[in-house]
């Protein structure tokens, strides 16, 4: 039966995705109830979508301390499966720290920057720019790193 979950836990979260990002019943409670349950399904069977959405919405929109501490959990899994938003969320987390669960930690900080910067996370890039051009998080400033990655950064339209 674990299996079956494990199958259609996409299909069910893309639904509720869907559903979240759609202007029918916006201010709705139960709506809204209903979709934090499905991702929360599709979440603890194994989508790493939804371990990343659901961590993001819990962590950042949470009310609690508890609420976002499990989000940080959420995120945490989604990062570790390979997700580069969640890969960039947990580098910041660890940059700062959040409570007692996630004490600051630059080596992680810096580990999460650098997987989501190797999947061209945009943000992830310029922090690692950031972090060879000026030095930080235990990371030594070398100008032939920092142009290395800023060869991923994109091209920006200009103003």
């Amino acid at each position: 039966m674990r299996w079956l979950m494990h199958l259609i836990s996409p299909l069910v979260f893309w639904v509720a995705y869907a559903l979240f990002r759609s202007s029918v019943l916006r201010k709705s409670e139960r709506k809204h109830r209903w979709v934090m349950k499905v991702f929360r399904f599709a979440a603890d069977n194994g989508n790493t979508r939804a371990l990343s959405v659901y961590g993001h919405l819990l962590h950042f929109r949470g009310d609690g301390v508890q609420n976002r501490i499990q989000g940080g959990i959420y995120l945490l899994r989604a990062a570790d499966a390979g997700d580069p938003k969640a890969q960039y969320q947990m580098g910041k987390i660890y940059e700062t720290g959040f409570e007692h669960y996630f004490q600051p930690n630059q080596e992680k900080s810096v580990h999460y920057y650098q997987l989501a910067a190797k999947q061209d996370h945009t943000l992830a890039v310029q922090r690692m720019v950031e972090l060879y051009r000026d030095g930080g998080l235990g990371v030594e400033p070398d100008s032939e790193t920092q142009q290395r990655w800023e060869l991923r950064l994109p091209e920006l339209p200009q103003r």
